[in-house]
């Protein structure tokens, strides 16, 4: 188990950014290294280097001293790297079999043996511990379950290095437990894990070496058992965040029912009843599959009501689709943020322009001034990091995205009154939690309700006013903060 792989003077620049710069350390078999840093710090760059997918423009790379050039991810593969990206690399419409085996169908004369195909995608399977059916499309699973599949398709491969991109931001307690245990058993087999998350308990439990980047750099390295959370923080954002919940300036006054669910039913959720006040942060808690999502998707007339009553604003609506729920007030802030959220390929200007297009019109045209007036304003209003306006907001980072879709919604050109946040901090760093957590609550001071769903439990115990948890797409109990904890929230979601 004396393999390594080494990152010597990497250094990227894109338009306008220096997203990577003298960036140098090892990593050695039979260990996890994690990478650590703010959204921006050049951690996802990293990555699409180690894969192949980006060219360094200094630097190498070094696998058990052996210099690596890497023109495509499939030369990556070939040299026995694997990266699990946090966007999802799957067929939709292709079976989980076929997902795990792409490029790589059991079969002869290229005729695929389904029988073979389907025998080896159950063991991974059990070896995972899951109950998934190898024959059913992925796109079919929740978003959990996806990113499981991916995790199972780099298992496949085998590779000597596995690098991880926020693996856990769509798993719950049960499968993240599971994810530990396989990293654990590839850790013992002598494989090279690189591990990023934002989430800092899971470094203490996963990781035996720590790196932390900041600005394109790397600025130091820990010994996982001779750190604490504190310090990383501080070599992270420069700063001590201090406690970032106690220090929430949070409304105090709320107003009167804003919106009123009766008895609600679609094809996911039972008899949903509850109601939320002006001013208020109302969380949703819950495993996946609870029915949060759906709940939220229902509201804003994306799902159809089978079913029971909406009361909004004082008057009983009927929202046949979003543009309905956004004429009346209701934004949206999707779990997937970048499959329904944004417009990946379209500037900042035009993605928080959408919403607003025919109000920025002069005569037939679109007033490009007004726009750019309104994506400057929200650029400065939530410190969204970019070199401008124009900027691609595939070119962002994730934390920078969600700040775009939260600027989109509050801008000074539509009147929210009612902002659904469907995990709004997922795959996003302490620091940016922290300024996310105290723009909900700057929205809720507005008057504006807010409904947050999260599957971390310590953000939405803390950050909600009030807790609905949610089982089997019914609510099984109301909790407010004051006596919520871990332990009895999720009795509720795990109730017969």
């Amino acid at each position: 188990m004396d393999g390594h792989i080494e990152f010597t003077g990497i250094g990227k620049l894109f338009p306008g950014v220096q997203a990577l710069a003298d960036v140098s350390f090892r990593a050695e078999s039979g260990q996890a290294l994690a990478l650590l840093g703010e959204n921006g710090a050049g951690k996802s760059t990293l990555l699409k280097i180690l894969s192949g997918d980006v060219r360094p423009d200094s630097g190498a790379i070094s696998i058990d001293g052996r210099p690596q050039n890497f023109q495509s991810p499939l030369d990556a593969l070939r040299a026995g790297v694997s990266v699990i990206y946090q966007e999802r690399q799957l067929v939709p419409t292709g079976s989980v079999a076929e997902n795990i085996f792409a490029g790589d169908l059991p079969g002869r004369f290229g005729i695929v043996d389904y029988g073979a195909l389907r025998a080896r995608t159950a063991e991974i399977v059990g070896k995972f511990g899951l109950n998934i059916d190898p024959d059913e499309p992925v796109g079919r699973l929740p978003i959990a379950r996806q990113q499981m599949v991916e995790i199972m398709k780099a298992y496949r491969r085998d590779s000597a290095v596995i690098a991880f991109d926020e693996p856990t931001a769509s798993l719950t307690d049960s499968e993240i437990a599971v994810l530990f245990r396989i990293i654990r058993e590839m850790k013992a087999n002598g494989k090279i894990i690189i591990y990023v998350s934002h989430r800092l308990s899971e470094i203490f439990q996963i990781s035996d070496r720590i790196a932390v980047l900041k600005d394109g750099r790397l600025v130091t390295t820990f010994e996982t058992s001779a750190s604490n959370e504190d310090e990383l923080i501080r070599a992270m954002v420069g700063r001590d965040l201090g406690d970032t919940y106690a220090n929430l300036s949070r409304n105090d006054k709320f107003g009167d029912t804003l919106l009123e669910a009766r008895e609600l039913e679609t094809e996911y959720i039972r008899k949903v009843s509850f109601a939320l006040r002006r001013g208020e942060v109302l969380g949703f808690a819950g495993l996946v599959g609870a029915g949060r999502t759906e709940l939220a998707r229902a509201i804003f007339g994306a799902d159809r009501v089978l079913s029971g009553s909406v009361i909004f604003n004082g008057e009983e609506v009927s929202f046949k689709s979003p543009k309905d729920a956004i004429a009346a007030g209701i934004a949206l802030c999707p779990e997937d943020r970048k499959e329904q959220g944004l417009v990946l390929f379209r500037s900042i200007r035009d993605n928080i322009a959408m919403p607003v297009l025919q109000k920025l019109k002069r005569l037939l045209f679109l007033d490009r001034r007004a726009d750019q007036k309104l994506a400057e304003s929200a650029i400065e209003r939530y410190g969204i990091r970019t070199t401008g306006a124009d900027k691609l907001v595939a070119e962002l980072s994730g934390g920078n995205q969600q700040k775009v879709i939260l600027g989109r919604w509050t801008s000074e050109k539509i009147e929210t009154k009612l902002l659904i946040l469907d995990e709004p901090t997922k795959g996003i760093d302490v620091g940016t939690k922290a300024e996310v957590y105290q723009i909900i609550c700057d929205f809720a001071k507005q008057g504006i309700g807010v409904i947050f769903i999260s599957s971390e439990l310590t953000e939405v115990i803390n950050v909600a006013d009030r807790i609905l948890v949610m089982k089997g797409g019914r609510i099984t109990g109301e909790l407010a903060r004051a006596e919520a904890t871990e332990e009895n929230v999720l009795a509720l979601a795990m109730s017969e």
